[in-house]
């Protein structure tokens, strides 16, 4: 039997995670539809199958003695030229993230892994695409900002489609969140989001 692809992430809260996700898909980068708007807390993994139990095990445990936070995005970075990414910056909430993944890949435990690069969390809106287009998206969601506070974390499962679904969220303290999926319109700002503020023009 073969390895499947796991990953966890913090969703970017609706209406702002299908925003950027289309905003992303308007700078032509295929794979925006496939990978919800997220903040990374462990890159994709393979793993047997079989450890699935534990690894749900293991994330409960780490969501039960977490406490929510807040988040807020402000602005555009980039990792080029070492990486040919663009992102929006975490303003507030950085800190909890770095904590939060470092317990996620805790050593001995089932998702102990080393990383390729530093950890530094942000939201990818472009990657792997044309130089001009990486521009478009530095620039045009350079105003771009959300806040809202964080209360929950999900395991994700890559399919053979290469379309990222989520297996379980986990919310802090054990309590009970959802995130309602991107590309569902919501009404005004249901959900967990308390601002944002988009002064981009429209794709």
């Amino acid at each position: 039997m073969g390895t499947v692809t796991l990953g966890v992430s913090i969703a970017v809260p609706e209406p702002y995670g299908s925003l950027l996700q289309e905003r992303r898909a308007s700078f032509g980068d295929p794979a925006a539809f496939g990978i919800p708007t997220h903040v990374t807390l462990l890159p994709p993994t393979e793993v047997e199958p079989g450890a699935l139990p534990a690894i749900e095990a293991y994330l409960a445990e780490v969501a039960r003695t977490g406490r929510p936070f807040p988040m807020r995005l402000c602005g555009t970075g980039t990792f080029r030229p070492v990486s040919p990414v663009v992102f929006v910056t975490i303003e507030e909430g950085g800190a909890e993230c770095a904590l939060l993944q470092q317990r996620v890949r805790a050593p001995g435990g089932p998702l102990d892994r080393e990383l390729q690069f530093a950890y530094h969390p942000h939201v990818t809106v472009a990657h792997g695409i044309a130089e001009e287009a990486m521009d478009r998206a530095f620039a045009e969601l350079a105003g771009f900002e959300a806040a809202w506070t964080c209360a929950s974390f999900a395991l994700y499962e890559q399919g053979a489609d290469a379309v990222w679904r989520k297996i379980h969220e986990y919310a802090f303290g054990g309590g009970v969140t959802s995130v309602p999926p991107q590309g569902t319109p919501a009404d005004g700002l249901a959900g967990p989001v308390e601002s944002a503020r988009t002064p981009f023009p429209a794709p």
